[in-house]
């Protein structure tokens, strides 16, 4: 099974965000999706801060401030 990675996008003409799956090498040679919502062909992508990916696997992300073992509301 080959999963392919999706990408976040948002609109900046309607600002409705969107996935895309696409694969690494076109992620690398400049995807350019269209909003699915309007047509419009400026999009940009949403880069989340909730999860990572490094070497050897996967890894939550904690906020800059924030300890990793701290409470809700930590950080605001």
């Amino acid at each position: 099974m080959n999963k392919m990675p999706t990408y976040e996008f948002i609109c900046e003409k309607c600002s409705k965000t969107f996935d895309v799956r696409a694969t690494i090498q076109e992620k690398e040679n400049g995807l350019q999706p269209i909003c699915p919502n309007c047509g419009n062909q400026v999009t940009r992508q949403v880069l989340s801060a909730g999860m990572f990916i490094r070497a050897g696997g996967t890894s939550s992300f904690n906020p800059p401030g924030c300890a990793p073992n701290a409470g809700p509301g930590c950080c605001g």
